[in-house]
């Protein structure tokens, strides 16, 4: 994966229990406390999907 720009979840809240996400074609999700083990890979479309239900459910 190209060098991306990570930056933390909005829904984070500051916390300790945080995600950081660097979005683009392929958005990649990963653990702020264990940046080392990896990140997930989302489609563009999976993505989408994915905040349209987060969005959904916290009306």
């Amino acid at each position: 994966m190209a060098t991306r720009e990570w930056h933390k979840s909005s829904y984070s809240n500051g916390g300790t229990n945080c995600v950081e996400v660097a979005e683009g074609p392929v958005t990649a999700v990963r653990d702020t406390q264990n940046r080392e083990a990896g990140h997930l890979s989302f489609s563009a479309t999976e993505w989408k999907a994915f905040l349209d239900e987060v969005r959904a459910e916290n009306l």
